[in-house]
């Protein structure tokens, strides 16, 4: 079946709803798993930041889950495919950094903490900018969740679970940069 972009986002909501992980990781790879979840495309805007707010839910953060991930829906449907190649930076860090945003309950006018949520943008950009291209939307993905655990942590007292990463999805991925990915097997 052929999944429009907003069937996929709802579809990763309703999955995100019924996960009690407090790993982004786990609650990503099982739901990047499913047949509405391509290897690369813009379902990750969305995917990337929803496992961020359920994992930070589950481990006791202070968000409204359904809320949370009906703004991130909103927030990730506007930003297009390809963004990474096309505008310079990545759908899986914006994807967390509105959920940071979310968190925080932060927009374009908001005083103290508006720069905050820039803190983990500009660090997991420069760590995926370390890696190079080509795009990768599960080894940024990976990435971004590293960089926002400890970011997370750091801000709001709260532990998400992080296991040690293994990618296993490299033999759908055409363009694996293979050894040079810090998630190859």
């Amino acid at each position: 079946m052929e999944y429009t972009i907003e069937q996929r986002a709802a579809l990763i909501s309703a999955e995100c709803e019924k996960s009690k992980s407090t790993s982004p990781y786990e609650i990503f790879h099982d739901i990047a798993k499913k047949d509405f979840v391509r290897i690369h495309g813009p379902e990750h805007h969305i995917l990337d930041g929803a496992c961020i707010l359920t994992a930070f839910h589950n481990a006791g953060g202070k968000v409204n889950l359904s809320e949370a991930l009906n703004k991130l829906m909103f927030e990730g449907l506007r930003m297009p495919g390809a963004a990474c190649g096309l505008w310079g930076v990545c759908g899986a860090v914006t994807s967390i950094g509105a959920a940071l945003a979310i968190i925080d309950g932060t927009g374009p006018l908001s005083g103290e903490d508006w720069g905050s949520h820039m803190k983990y943008t500009s660090a997991a950009l420069a760590r995926l900018s370390e890696t190079g291209g080509p795009r990768c939307c599960k080894r940024d993905a990976f990435a971004a969740m590293e960089e926002a655990a400890g970011y997370i942590a750091e801000r709001y007292g709260v532990t998400l679970e992080m296991p040690e990463i293994i990618c296993d999805f490299s033999p759908l991925n055409n363009q694996c940069i293979g050894e040079r990915c810090p998630y190859n097997k």
